[in-house]
């Protein structure tokens, strides 16, 4: 684990989970995020998934968006394969998870702080646009400024 990056399975990220459905949309499943967070029993990662959506729900979302029930196909011994619950998490899911997980978990933690930084990220990309097109703002009005200016003169006002 890189004190940086969310940690690794193996060579897989949080964003190298990803996945998409037909529509488009991102989404990781809980099978895989499991591992990723540190959690080796399903049951305790569910935990925290039922925590996560009923944060999601009190905080005015609907978890249905968020947290799609869903089946996986996973191998057993005698070579054949049956079905598990899983969930197509959201990113806003996957957050929410993180947030409530177990922070004894140093996958946890490296999370929370994933989550972190991509927020403070973002709250600086959105300010940087900001702050960019105030200046375009200020430059087309002082352009306008310097032709209102030229055409009062040129009138003798």
């Amino acid at each position: 684990m890189t004190p940086k990056n969310l940690p690794t399975i193996g060579d897989q990220s949080f964003e190298e989970l990803k996945q998409s459905n037909d529509h488009g949309a991102e989404y990781w499943s809980a099978r895989d995020l499991q591992l990723l967070l540190g959690y080796t029993q399903w049951r305790r990662f569910e935990d925290a998934i039922k925590r996560a959506a009923t944060s999601c729900e009190q905080s005015g979302n609907n978890p249905q968006n968020h947290f799609a029930g869903a089946g996986k196909m996973v191998g057993i011994g005698s070579g054949s394969a049956r079905e598990v619950d899983d969930y197509q998490l959201s990113r806003f899911a996957c957050y929410l998870i993180a947030q409530n997980g177990d922070p004894r978990k140093p996958e946890i933690a490296y999370a929370q702080k994933y989550f972190a930084i991509q927020a403070r990220k973002q709250e600086l990309s959105e300010q940087l646009a900001a702050d960019q097109e105030r200046l375009e703002l200020r430059k087309q009005t002082s352009e306008e400024f310097k032709m209102l200016s030229g055409a009062a003169r040129q009138a003798g006002v």
